[in-house]
């Protein structure tokens, strides 16, 4: 797994000793809980570096957040990508959200595991979430509208970031038409802007903004 860590410290070599520590930790912490309660399909736990945590932080290359920003990390599942982007800004808070207990059992003993300060998890589902959030983030959990739709209403109005505060999306295949459903402005990204592994050249970042198109 060595090797595999070290994939994520190329393509990140920001990251400090305590922050690739905490990296390292990942793998035998999910290997152990993937075991009791299956977050990460079987076949794909061997490539947990690559297929999940180095994926969750390419919405790290797309933005960055800012110390004291809030983010919501809708159907996070086994903690993905909040778990790896709270690692990466461990001055932002992340709200991890999953309708599924277990799941969130594992993200708090994943979190807890690796000496997190900057999660919090809830069970339930995402419109249930009080507080606002600058950035709402999800893994391809649902359509983009139903996630808007949900969440809408958590979103700050006071924007701090270099972009507008809105939804970021890991999301693959074609794109356009269900973002254009939004009737909000988007951008979409391909993942190879940044990584060069063929995985990555059906994945994409789908950036929406809480702001409407213009009629």
């Amino acid at each position: 797994m060595k090797e595999a860590s070290n994939l994520i410290f190329n393509y990140f070599p920001d990251l400090t000793d305590s922050q690739q520590k905490q990296i390292i930790q990942l793998y035998d912490l999910y290997v152990e809980w993937n075991a009791q309660i299956n977050v990460i399909s079987r076949k794909d736990i061997d490539e947990l570096y690559f297929k999940h945590v180095l994926h969750s932080l390419a919405i790290a290359r797309f933005t960055s957040f800012k110390p004291g920003a809030r983010i919501l990390d809708v159907g996070t599942g086994g903690g993905f990508p909040g778990i790896p982007l709270a690692i990466y800004f461990p001055e932002t808070e992340f709200v991890l959200v999953d309708s599924i207990a277990k799941k969130i059992k594992v993200v708090d003993a994943i979190s807890e595991g690796i000496g997190m300060k900057n999660v919090k998890t809830q069970i339930g589902r995402a419109e249930k979430v009080e507080g606002k959030f600058d950035f709402i983030v999800s893994r391809a959990v649902a359509p983009v509208q139903e996630i808007i739709q949900w969440t809408e209403n958590k979103l700050s109005k006071n924007n701090n970031h270099n972009i507008v505060n809105g939804w970021i999306f890991l999301k693959g295949g074609d794109l356009i038409e269900e973002a254009s459903v939004t009737k909000k402005k988007f951008q979409i990204l391909p993942l190879q802007t940044w990584f060069d592994e063929e995985f990555f050249l059906t994945k994409r970042i789908v950036y929406v903004m809480n702001k409407k198109i213009s009629a």
